[in-house]
């Protein structure tokens, strides 16, 4: 009863959290767009930061920004977004706009001097990654701070999984997670390639950063990537779920599955088209070791082999669960004949590690570590520039292979 307890109190105080005092020189921040993420990404997130306060909005529909302004407590609205930009009194911006004014957006706000916290992915393409995170514009001491708002990396949690695990023996890791149907809407903006849309671009993004996360490396080859696309009178060049496999350089091979339009998975045959409900789960397994055990007869072995998942990991602040499962083999050394097998599980949840409470979300241990880049403070947990790029050229790789074409560039800035 407790946990549950918990569990509740937690995820209320995550989403509701008490506004705290504001320091007087506290990091002022505008919002590019009235999106729906910014909301649990930037705006209940600054409630708990003394240094931080969201004071702005723009949106393409001036009334609607009003609205959006009036239902968050944000006490400006800006005319456009470049009027936000021009506005003196802000420090930084978010940019959770469409895909394809990603770029545009963030090279203006630099431009303007204003610290950048990009919702992923970053940018387009490859190409404008490059562009972007290897600008002139951001490659001094006293540039503005550009960060891509890859949030479940700052938590505890996942922090913890990766020091649970063994980058270069991992040899498999698997990622899935499913986003079920009914919540992405077919005419929605991910679903339009113009504007950058897609499956990877969005939802599997995130399957791609993970197994860039822990095998602490670039992948050296695709070898296989498929796709779903949309139905007929919808954009044929998205993909509404993708599946990939890839090969690193330590020789381990990864897959992922990502569909943001999920139906099925379920055993009884009349619910094979209602709503898929999973939680996103990474499967992290290492090579097998051959450990010294003098307790073996003559002629045998003992081989370990050490498996780690994640279950959550894209949201871990409302509930999640790393499983850490150590399998035991005793077999004859001749012929790999089993005598004996085992497996020792443990069970870790990891919601705060005493920087801060256990209702703080990936999003404010995300604006925690921008305000101490700002600040010029030291920093436990960043994505540099090069990751931004090296996550953009996987995406690019994966829809090449597929048949599919690389998101367009809307924009010449």
């Amino acid at each position: 009863m407790s946990g549950l307890f918990s569990f509740f109190r937690r995820n209320y105080n995550s989403f509701y959290p008490t506004e705290i005092p504001k320091q007087s020189d506290a990091i002022r921040i505008g919002l590019l767009g009235a999106s729906k993420i910014a909301p649990i990404a930037v705006i209940s997130a600054a409630k708990t930061h003394s240094e931080v306060i969201v004071v702005a909005v723009a949106a393409r529909d001036e009334k609607r920004a009003q609205a959006y302004a009036k239902k968050y407590s944000i006490p400006i609205v800006h005319a456009n977004y470049q009027a936000l930009l021009d506005d003196p009194a802000i420090d930084a911006v978010y940019i959770g706009l469409a895909n394809g004014n990603h770029y545009e957006w963030a090279v203006k706000a630099l431009r303007a001097g204003k610290h950048v916290l990009l919702e992923k992915p970053s940018v387009s393409n490859a190409e404008e990654a490059v562009k972007l995170f290897r600008s002139p514009l951001v490659g001094k001491a006293d540039s503005p701070v550009l960060l891509e708002a890859f949030h479940y990396r700052f938590y505890p949690a996942w922090k913890k999984l990766l020091s649970l695990i063994d980058s270069k023996n991992i040899v498999e890791a698997n990622v899935v997670q499913y986003l079920p149907k009914g919540i992405t809407p077919l005419g929605d903006i991910r679903c339009q390639f113009k504007l950058a849309g897609g499956c990877l671009m969005d939802f599997g993004t995130y399957n791609f950063s993970t197994l860039r996360q822990v095998f602490a490396a670039e992948p050296e080859e695709c070898l296989e990537a498929s796709y779903r696309g949309m139905p007929p009178g919808f954009d044929k060049e998205i993909d509404q779920a993708f599946t990939s496999k890839w090969r690193f350089p330590n020789g381990g091979i990864a897959t992922m599955e990502a569909d943001m339009i999920a139906d099925g998975g379920y055993s009884i045959p009349m619910m094979h088209e209602f709503p898929r409900i999973q939680l996103p789960k990474l499967e992290v397994k290492h090579r097998e070791d051959i450990v010294r055990d003098t307790s073996l007869a003559a002629g045998q072995e003992h081989a370990f082999q050490k498996t780690v998942i994640m279950w959550n990991y894209l949201v871990p602040f409302m509930y999640h669960r790393i499983d850490v499962m150590d399998t035991h083999t005793i077999r004859t050394k001749s012929d790999g004949k089993v005598v004996k097998t085992w497996t020792q599980t443990s069970y870790i949840k990891e919601y705060s590690t005493g920087n801060g409470p256990d209702s703080f979300t990936t999003y404010r241990y995300m604006l925690e570590e921008f305000v101490n880049k700002i600040r010029k403070r030291p920093v436990s947990t960043w994505v540099d520039h090069e990751d931004s790029i090296g996550q953009m050229k996987m995406i690019d790789t994966a829809y090449l292979a597929a048949g599919l074409p690389v998101r367009p560039s809307i924009s010449s800035v």
